[in-house]
Formats: C-alpha cells, structure tokens, sequence
C-alpha cells in the first residue's frame, strides 16, 4: 500500500501542476472542445482522487495489505478492537491531513455553489420585475437598457437575457446567433462544468496549474457554444454578433468569457478542421483511462 500511496501522490502532483500547464497550452483542443473539456473532468476527478486518495492509503497501510481490508478492519476494529495500536503518528497525520484536504474541497465546492444559487435567484427575482418577455423567443427577456448585453442565467428556473441595446445594435440573423449560443450554455449546464475547478482554484490558489485549468476550461466552454452557434448561423453573423456583445455580465450570470474573445473570433474565421474521428475516441478513451488509473490504484 505505501507504494501506491506514493504512486497516487506523484500522479497528482503532476496532474495538479506540469500536466495542467502543459495541456492549457495544447493547441489541438481549439478543433475538440468537447474532448478537451472531457480530458480537463478526467484531469480533475483523477487528481483530486490521487491526492487525497494518497495520503487515505499511506494512512490506512498499517491496518491492511489493500485499502478494501484496510476499511474493513477500520470499521469492525480489528482482532480484538485494538486497532489504534497499529497506527503511528506519521500514518494518522497523513490521514488526518488527506480527509482535511478532501473536506476542505468539498466545503469550498458546496459553499460556492449555494452562494453562486442565492446569487442567482436575487438576480432572477430582479429580471422578473425589471424586465419584459420577448415574444420571438419564448423563455427570453428583454432589459431596457442601452448597452449591448446578452447572458444567461443557468438553473432549474433559468433565465435568458437581452438588453435593448441588442435588439438595435444587432441585425436578426446575429440575435439568433447570440441566443443559440446562450442557449448552448443552458442546455449542456456549463455553469456545472466549470464550478470544479472554480473550486479547485479557490482551495488552492497558490497552485498555477489549477488557476491555468480554470481559465482553460471556461475559454473552451465558450468555443463549445460558438460551435453550436456556427450551426445555426454564418460565421460572420456570430462574429458581428461576438464584436458587439462583448461587453461585461453580473457575476451570478454565465458570461462570454471576453479576455479570449480575440482568439474566439479568430477561431471562427479561420473556422480550424476538426480532430479526425479516431483523433476523437482516442481522445474520448484517454479521459475515461485517466480516471482508471487512480482508481485501480485505490483499489490495489
């Protein structure tokens, strides 16, 4: 057990910090972002598996040959109930230590996301009273205000949302294109997607490689709803369109990611060939044997 301790602990250092950087920086994601975006679940749910996995293992290691027994002479106490008697202070700190990080994660993720509903439901209150139902597009609300808004705010009561300044800034064709792309981030909950690593990088701030995944992860979710939208739209639509609704969106709502509107547009334009179909299992089976390797490890 204290060698796939140690093997769960190396994974996750280097899922946590080089593995993360590197693949922030890989440019082949621009022609896969659903892959890319199940490699980033895969790279999260190992890592934070491998890292408090580790010090569970090396924790337990004295009290079994595998973590399965180990559990169980945990629970019934072993010959005699004198279990305890097995475990030095090295092997409970690094329990101790393993089960803080995990809570810790847990709380932060649990605390943002009951922050992030409250929020969201003063601002849909809010929208209830200040704005009007659009009737183009049912579910969607116009805001009487000048400057040119468009976002969505994801939930069981979700909210789609307009400003005045949309409906004379843009021609139709590029509305239509800004609500499909709001609507992607609806329907596929991309609010979900990237709250993990929102929480990562707030348990862990000093760790650049989960500040990189979190940045990495809301451009990708973006680009993934341009993708629906080129579908529906022309490419210089949904560009006229990104160009003019660029602007800023209430923190409680799921936003254009505009540091990277640039390379968006560029995207776009140059509109990249798409990964080949093995390309994209390859990248598909990758993410799943990820996600396998802690766990077999835990299990060993």
């Amino acid at each position: 057990m204290a060698l796939a301790a140690l093997g769960l602990l190396l994974l996750g250092v280097l899922l946590a910090e080089p593995v993360s950087r590197a693949f922030a920086r890989a440019r082949w994601t621009r022609r896969d972002p659903v892959g890319a975006l199940l490699v980033w679940q895969a790279i999260g749910l190992a890592g934070g598996l491998s890292l408090v996995g580790s010090g569970v293992v090396y924790g337990l290691s004295p009290l079994g040959d595998t973590l399965p027994a180990a559990v169980g002479t945990l629970v019934t106490g072993g010959n005699g109930g004198h279990w305890p008697a097995r475990l030095d202070a090295v092997h409970l700190i690094a329990l101790v230590a393993a089960l803080g990080v995990g809570g810790r994660l847990v709380w932060v993720l649990g605390t943002m996301y009951v922050r992030t509903l409250r929020a969201r439901r003063r601002h849909r209150d809010l929208l209830d009273v200040l704005a009007t139902p659009w009737p183009d597009s049912p579910g969607t609300r116009v805001l009487d205000h000048p400057q040119p808004v468009a976002y969505c705010l994801p939930g069981r009561s979700s909210r789609l949302v307009l400003s005045a300044g949309v409906l004379e800034a843009l021609e139709p064709e590029e509305v239509w294109a800004v609500l499909a792309h709001e609507k992607s981030h609806l329907r596929e909950r991309h609010d979900l997607v990237v709250l993990p690593f929102v929480a990562w990088g707030a348990t862990a701030p000093f760790v650049r490689g989960m500040v990189c995944a979190q940045l990495a992860v809301a451009e990708l979710i973006e680009m993934r709803a341009d993708d629906v939208a080129a579908c529906r739209s022309e490419p210089h639509e949904l560009v006229g369109a990104l160009k003019t609704v660029g602007g800023s969106a209430p923190a409680a709502a799921l936003s254009s990611f505009t540091d990277a509107l640039d390379a968006r547009i560029e995207r776009i334009t140059a509109h990249p060939c798409p990964l080949p179909w093995y390309s994209r299992v390859a990248v598909r089976l990758g993410a799943l044997a990820l996600v396998a390797v802690p766990t077999v490890l835990l299990l060993l």
